[in-house]
């Protein structure tokens, strides 16, 4: 049970949440939070008791020092943030947590009473999976949606998988059965170079978000530090010709998968992204 105290009012919130572990490959969608958590300065609002959802000994809670020779324990848990964004007349609140060990659907309930309290109406879950997609083209962004009409107005491509899903697919499934609307993002990671880091997925997810929310994200330096990512992968794929061999038959196949319009779409979508950032310029 959660209890509340002083909860602020918050105008019009949206939930951006994300998880590390099963659905988080690359680390690419806890990225996410943890960029805009810091651009947004957010602000604590909640915490779940990890006691009730965590296995201490499979996810282990971590030793920090403070001053001096003061050491304090994080445990691991879920956490909800308050977080305006510069010249938007809204507020986003930010779920990071860890994919729990136990009991997910009062996990999913008592989430879903967090954001009752808030006046959250519209829940984006993001996530990353490994995939066969090139390192050298844009990350695919798949979707999902609690029905056919959000899907629709989101203009969001629908994801065809079935198979064993994480606490991202449980959590969307609980916010619908709930009357909640949720869609999810799922970035996909080449899976050759799965290690942490990928700000290129963490990039695609953000811009992929905007598209969404029309709410402006912060990139910082992330457009730079994709750009080092893909060309780090490209010295070690050119050090070894069986890797290099196997990512240009995944673009000659990605390629050749590609319909005409979708280089349209992209162009679209980009010039429309243009266009509201330079209005937020002018505005300001």
């Amino acid at each position: 049970m959660i209890e509340f105290e002083r909860l602020p009012e918050l105008v019009d919130p949206v939930l951006i949440a994300a998880f590390e572990g099963w659905n988080d490959a690359g680390e690419a969608s806890s990225g996410v939070i943890a960029h805009l958590e810091s651009a947004w300065k957010a602000e604590p609002l909640v915490e779940l008791d990890p006691d009730d959802y965590y296995d201490f000994q499979v996810t282990r809670p971590v030793v920090e020092m403070g001053d001096g020779l003061t050491r304090s324990i994080i445990w691991p848990t879920t956490r909800l943030l308050r977080a305006r964004p510069p010249g938007v007349e809204r507020d986003v609140v930010l779920l990071r947590g860890i994919e729990p060990n136990m009991r997910w659907r009062s996990f999913c309930a008592d989430i879903i009473e967090v954001c009752r309290e808030l006046g959250v109406e519209l829940a984006v879950m993001l996530g990353a999976l490994l995939n066969d997609s090139p390192h050298t083209r844009p990350v695919p962004i798949l979707g999902s949606a609690t029905d056919e009409n959000l899907a629709r107005s989101t203009h969001l491509e629908l994801s065809r998988y079935e198979g064993p899903t994480g606490i991202v697919g449980v959590l969307q499934q609980s916010f619908g059965e709930a009357g909640l609307d949720a869609v999810s993002l799922w970035a996909s990671v080449p899976h050759y170079v799965a290690q942490p880091p990928n700000p290129k997925a963490t990039l695609a997810l953000l811009r992929r978000l905007e598209d969404l929310l029309e709410i402006p994200m912060p990139l910082g330096e992330l457009d730079e530090e994709a750009r080092a990512w893909e060309n780090g992968v490209d010295e070690l794929a050119s050090q070894d010709s069986e890797v290099a061999e196997y990512v240009k038959e995944l673009e000659e196949r990605k390629d050749a998968a590609e319909l005409p319009e979708a280089s349209g779409d992209a162009i679209a979508a980009e010039f429309e992204r243009y266009l509201r950032r330079r209005d937020r310029d002018t505005d300001s």
